[in-house]
């Protein structure tokens, strides 16, 4: 049994790895918890959409901000402490913001600040979780690192949002903020665990020449360059979805703050199951047909949804939209890890990140415009119909990319002197 998990998940043969999948597992579920807990405060506390997408938009600006230069840290010093940093920071926000909403004390104010100060805890934490798949596993096992990475991710979305209706339901909307913030214990524990001398390249240029040079190497390589801008769309007008989650659930679905989970929940099951999927086919899949597969999926069953008010089709719809969207995003992911050197992979990485989360803000602020204008159903139509005619403009020019399971690495070799 051990062989056959280590052959379809070849990540899981590091011990250092196994360590940060499980902490990782418990401590983004109470992450996914606090996002509904806040998403439905901010609804309580406004009763309006736009600030919904305005809470999530402030939350990921940072990330636009500040993530190219959290990629030259990551770059400049060793992956597991910046982690260690990051982590720790996030765990008192979570504290604060559990602490104000227990005592009454809560204003939309002080979630503007606390939001945009986690925001930017990740835009240093983003570029050093992305690269730190390739500190802990060989290279042969890097997708299914990746994959792996998306998959737990996606698996604590399904957990997370389930535990907060009823975490809700019992302790509160500041408990589930307090419950998160003991989550990170669970994270923190595994990379203090971790054994390994991790090699930095020491960089003494300064940090805008760094960044400089890591755009210029993205934009430059046609492929990366192809694979980024699809990230970008998938960012606006892709995972932006789950921000109007919470007025669909009340306002259309007529349910409550425990309903909103198990909508979360459907949709981080079908992520979960793609990342399984990507990683045990990760040294066998071709990246066009995932890409473009994962895209059409995305957005014909995010269609669907909007067409139904029964519970159980919209369960069905989210679960497949789900899977379509990591399906899409992992492979972008473990496409672009393969090309880039391990001398700017922090840097690559970070434009990963300011392609994905960078790029939230305006998805989040589209998201909530449109679903404040005309409706939550059309938004997400849009979302929608922009990401499949994406996906289809791509398989219309006949784009080919590398096959994810081979070691593509010396078409890069020639410009590891960056």
């Amino acid at each position: 049994m051990k062989g056959l998990i280590s052959k379809a998940f070849p990540a899981l043969e590091s011990r250092n790895y196994r360590l940060y999948f499980f902490g990782q597992l418990v401590s983004l579920s109470g992450t996914w918890l606090q996002n509904v807990a806040l998403g439905w405060l901010v609804l309580t506390l406004t009763n309006s959409a736009f600030w919904v997408g305005l809470i999530a938009a402030i939350t990921t600006l940072p990330t636009f901000l500040f993530s190219l230069l959290g990629g030259v840290v990551a770059d400049r010093f060793p992956n597991r402490s910046i982690l260690i940093i990051t982590k720790s920071s996030e765990t008192v926000i979570a504290f604060i913001l559990g602490f104000l909403t227990v005592t009454g004390n809560i204003h939309i104010s002080h979630i503007v600040v606390l939001s945009f100060l986690f925001g930017m805890t990740i835009a240093f934490d983003a570029p050093a979780r992305q690269a730190f798949a390739a500190d802990m596993v060989e290279k042969k096992a890097l997708s299914s690192a990746v994959a792996l990475n998306a998959g737990v991710f996606n698996c604590a979305r399904a957990i997370g949002p389930a535990v907060a209706g009823f975490s809700i339901a019992f302790v509160g909307v500041g408990g589930a903020f307090i419950l998160n913030g003991v989550s990170y214990f669970a994270v923190l524990a595994g990379l203090l665990m971790m054994h390994f001398k991790e090699k930095k390249h020491r960089h003494h240029d300064h940090p805008f020449i760094q960044i400089k040079e890591g755009l210029v190497y993205a934009f430059t390589h046609p492929t990366i360059r192809s694979l980024l801008f699809f990230v970008t769309v998938s960012a606006v007008f892709g995972w932006s979805h789950l921000t109007i989650l919470p007025v669909v659930a009340r306002d259309i679905l007529h349910l409550n703050a425990s309903g909103l989970g198990f909508l979360y929940a459907a949709s981080g099951a079908g992520s979960a199951v793609a990342g399984i999927i990507a990683s045990a086919f990760s040294r066998k899949t071709n990246s066009t047909l995932f890409i473009l597969t994962g895209a059409f999926l995305y957005g014909i069953s995010l269609f669907l949804f909007t067409l139904t008010t029964n519970l159980w089709f919209s369960y069905l719809w989210l679960f497949l939209s789900g899977f379509g969207l990591l399906t899409l995003l992992s492979t972008l992911n473990a496409t672009i890890q393969h090309i880039v050197p391990d001398s700017i992979r922090g840097r690559i990485m970070s434009v990963y990140v300011f392609m994905l989360i960078g790029m939230l803000p305006f998805g989040n602020f589209q998201v909530g415009f449109f679903g404040e204008m005309f409706g939550p159903w059309t938004a997400l139509r849009i979302c929608a119909a922009v990401v499949t005619a994406y996906g289809i403009g791509m398989f219309l020019k006949h784009m080919r990319l590398p096959k994810t399971r081979l070691d593509i690495g010396a078409q890069s070799q020639s410009r590891t002197d960056i």
